[in-house]
């Protein structure tokens, strides 16, 4: 993701998450983690020839535990596989920082998210009440341990029909 990918980002965030949008700042903040040698973030947007965002991810890392930050797909994409395809791009991310262990939380009520979480692997371990605000709504909270012998995610599907740019 760059700074020019921000604006339309931003117009998908909010279409997808009206109660609790990230704002131009708090991507701003995760930018200026993702760049140089000492990245500790990766982000990526899937987007059209024609430079249309489909959808956007994030992951943080921190020694050795990683965390989604974000996932967002628009809806007309749902059910195109490229939610798939950007969680594996965070996986390789992952690996990448040698992380261990990826956590991410999940509204309770997301249940399409919590499946394709399962997919990959991730495993319910927690919740987080009222993580979600203003609307009160519960965080499931999953992980998944990373392969340690392996240069990318186990059963991750291959990032090819959609560019994602980074």
């Amino acid at each position: 993701m760059r700074w020019w990918d921000l604006d339309p980002v931003l117009e998908l965030e909010k279409e997808l998450f009206p109660e609790d949008a990230w704002s131009r700042g708090m991507f701003w903040s995760e930018l200026a983690h993702a760049r140089g040698p000492d990245a500790t973030r990766r982000y990526v947007v899937a987007e059209t020839p024609e430079k249309r965002v489909l959808g956007y991810a994030g992951l943080a890392a921190n020694g050795d535990l990683a965390d989604v930050q974000t996932i967002a797909v628009a809806r007309d994409q749902w059910g195109t596989g490229l939610g798939s395809r950007l969680l594996t791009e965070l996986l390789r991310a992952a690996t990448a920082f040698e992380c261990a262990e990826v956590l991410l939380e999940c509204r309770v009520d997301n249940i399409r998210a919590q499946k394709l979480y399962e997919r990959f692997g991730f495993e319910p371990i927690g919740f987080r009440r009222g993580y979600y605000q203003p609307g009160n709504i519960d965080a499931l909270v999953m992980r998944l341990t990373t392969p340690s012998d392996s240069g990318s995610a186990a059963g991750s599907p291959s990032v090819q029909e959609t560019e994602i740019n980074g």
